[in-house]
């Protein structure tokens, strides 16, 4: 039973990932301008001259290594995010299964369901307990700290990240806008309707969850019954 219900986590986890990269994606190919991230992104390798992507892996260690600080888990989703999400993006964009816009009404519909598939793809993984990726940790640091709804902690990140990236010198379009503070009332919604709060799960580390998985039979393993999402 515990083998089993361990593998129904595994299976939720790069579900929810996969979702994410779903929404990621849509509201790439909605042509209304690169994401909040990407912004940043962008304005570090500008000023770093490393590539997109490796300024995107560098970002992505550095928060990791400030969310171990502040004390979060470092689980295995936190790694499987860092990995998968962006290994789906690539399958999904060579797919052809989602079309670039072809006008404003269809790009603001792609970029606004994309901002909704992230919101409950997060749901999804974090809600397994295994850790929460490296920007969703950031939302959940600052939402348990500060006592302030998840949607909003995401938000504020969300428009802190676009400016800073802006001003470094990164691309913004009117959809960058738009998922700035989109994203928070996407998170807002649907955790609410979900009855959803990140910052009441316990998150293993990659640690405790490999301990579980190599204990000898017969003795207890934690996890299974720490996961309260609302799902």
């Amino acid at each position: 039973m515990k083998v089993c219900l361990e593998i129904l986590r595994l299976v939720r986890l790069l579900s929810g990932l996969f979702l994410y990269a779903v929404g990621i994606v849509l509201t790439l190919r909605a042509g209304l301008g690169i994401q909040p991230w990407d912004v940043f992104h962008h304005g570090v390798s500008l000023k770093t001259g490393l590539a997109m992507g490796q300024s995107n892996i560098v970002v992505a260690t550095v928060i990791v290594g400030l969310t171990a600080a502040m004390r979060e888990s470092i689980g295995l989703g936190t790694l499987s995010n860092m990995i998968f999400i962006g290994v789906f993006m690539d399958f999904l964009l060579e797919s052809g299964w989602f079309p670039l816009s072809g006008s404003l009404l269809s790009g603001l519909l792609m970029l606004l369901g994309g901002l909704f598939v992230m919101a409950f793809a997060s749901v999804a993984y974090i809600g397994c307990g295994y850790g929460a990726g490296p920007r969703d940790a950031l939302m959940v640091i600052l939402a348990r700290r500060t006592g302030y709804s998840s949607g909003v902690c995401r938000g504020a990140l969300e428009v802190a990240v676009c400016l800073t990236g802006w001003v470094m010198g990164g691309d913004a379009g009117v959809g960058t806008v738009i998922a700035a503070f989109g994203m928070g009332f996407a998170v807002q919604i649907v955790f609410g309707l979900m009855r959803f709060n990140p910052t009441l799960i316990r998150q293993e580390t990659v640690g405790e969850t490999l301990r579980r998985w190599v204990k000898p039979k017969g003795k207890g393993g934690g996890g299974e019954g720490e996961e309260s999402d609302g799902m």
